[in-house]
């Protein structure tokens, strides 16, 4: 029979999924990185969390400095509470007794508090100045193991802090539990802060790189996306059913409409109908099927305007709130940030219907682009999943003849339906020309029909030998 280990959660949004649950209790871990990597602000987050759940605190620092200023820099973070400290959280300064009396006092220190407190969590910030005051590696391993051993007489689990990146022979390494490298990196002219778990002692943890954030709220860490679902979160047999997309003729073309859960991407030039025919397709909305559309081109004001001059009326249906708009400008995004985000959403409202206005968003935002295509599988795999019918809009360069070659083949291949919209100028007139390349278990007709923006709507139109249009009745 498998052990599971209990867990100290951190309350830190995402940290808890790639350590496979939380900290293990009574273990230890290094928590490392240069200064400003966001050391600090991570483990006192996760000492108010404890703290806030009834678990007493200590936090050792070998700061010189007074703890005034580390307060001063908390306050601004929303989890700081003032009311805490000195009850539920205790900040001992050890730095005078390891200049006079060395390690050995400072070690003698901490078993007094910890056994004072019945400290659940011990934080000790400063392993690199303990290091710096050993002899010997001897000296390091002993002070390490003399805290190592009081705090598991408690029952206490320890983070060490220390602002260098130890190597894995240095003696700590092979002593901790667990080893979590923050980083602050530059990737061209961008700053990414990124998360691993270099080591995890009985417990699987997420490997790899995890992007986070810092901001008012403290920590937040985005679970690479593959890693965190390498397979669906639930299990549902495909559906046979059909799902309208409220264009005139479109479904017809499409024998009844898009597959129920399947992902449909609609490539074509800049206007040339993707974001109309997605916001068609979101305004048959209900309670039934609530509906999501996830932008980076337009705000949800103008979204609003152009679905009004369809006379598509969404603005009730978000107030009943069977429909939500999402916004993200494209400017600086995190790819993971964007994913857990969109899912979230979904989960929350038990969307049916989604848009997704523009999927190059996700491709900016990757700092490592090779993993596209395992992030958007993990991506697709969890919409199907969740039984969502998704349309996703491409833009392609060429604005005229054959839609050409899809920009990332291989994420085409992932996709359930593939749908291209083309412009064709003919002498003084130019049209939209719409067809089905790919559609899932499904029958289609492959030829060109067109695409016409009416008062009333889009409509399809299916184009005969001698070039004329005969709309097809809805």
């Amino acid at each position: 029979m498998v052990e599971h280990l209990a867990r100290l959660t951190t309350g830190v949004p995402g940290l808890d999924a790639i350590l496979g649950g939380g900290f293990v209790e009574g273990a230890s871990y290094i928590v490392q990185g240069s200064p400003g990597a966001g050391k600090t602000i991570l483990s006192n987050q996760i000492a108010f969390s404890q703290a806030a759940g009834g678990h007493p605190v200590l936090y050792v620092t070998l700061l010189a400095e007074t703890h005034d200023r580390l307060f001063q820099s908390l306050s601004t973070l929303s989890y700081f509470d003032n009311m805490a400290l000195g009850d539920k959280i205790k900040y001992v300064s050890v730095f005078q007794c390891l200049r006079d009396e060395g390690l050995d006092s400072v070690v003698k220190l901490i078993r007094e508090e910890t056994q004072r407190q019945s400290a659940k969590l011990l934080v000790f910030d400063g392993l690199l100045n303990a290091r710096d005051r050993a002899e010997t590696e001897l000296d390091v391993k002993t002070f390490v193991a003399a805290i190592q051993s009081q705090a598991a007489f408690v029952g206490c689990t320890v983070l060490f802090l220390t602002s260098t990146r130890l190597q894995e022979s240095n003696p700590e390494h092979t002593m901790v539990d667990g080893v979590l490298d923050l980083s602050d990196e530059l990737i061209g002219e961008r700053a990414f802060r990124r998360l691993q778990v270099r080591k995890s002692r009985g417990s699987a943890a997420l490997g790899g790189f995890h992007q986070f954030v810092i901001n008012d709220d403290g920590v937040t860490v985005f679970p690479r996306l593959e890693a965190f679902l390498p397979a669906p979160s639930i299990h549902n047999p495909p559906s046979s059913a059909r799902i309208q997309t409220g264009v005139s003729g479109f479904d017809q073309l499409t024998g009844g409409g898009l597959p129920e859960g399947s992902v449909t991407i609609l490539m074509g030039p800049p206007g040339s109908g993707k974001t109309s025919l997605g916001l068609t397709f979101f305004s048959l909305a209900s309670a039934s099927q609530p509906a999501l559309y996830f932008s980076f081109f337009e705000t949800p004001e103008r979204l609003l305007m152009q679905a009004a001059a369809f006379g598509l009326k969404i603005k009730p249906l978000i107030s009943s709130g069977a429909a939500e708009i999402i916004w993200n400008p494209l400017t600086e995004n995190i790819m993971d940030k964007l994913a857990h985000q969109l899912l979230d959403a979904v989960k929350l409202s038990g969307v049916r219907r989604l848009v997704i206005d523009g999927i190059s968003g996700f491709e900016r935002a990757a700092v490592t682009p090779g993993r596209l295509v395992e992030f958007f599988a993990s991506l697709t795999n969890e919409l199907r999943a969740l039984n969502v019918t998704t349309i996703m809009t491409w833009e392609v360069r060429n604005l005229f003849g054959n839609a050409g070659t899809s920009p990332l083949p291989d994420i085409s291949a992932l996709l359930d339906n593939l749908i291209v919209i083309r412009t064709e100028k003919k002498d003084s007139t130019t049209k939209q020309l719409i067809s089905v390349l790919k559609l899932r278990n499904s029958a289609f007709s492959p030829s060109d029909f067109e695409l016409k923006f009416l008062a009333s709507g889009l409509s399809i139109a299916s184009v005969d030998e001698s070039g004329t249009s005969q709309i097809e009745e809805g």
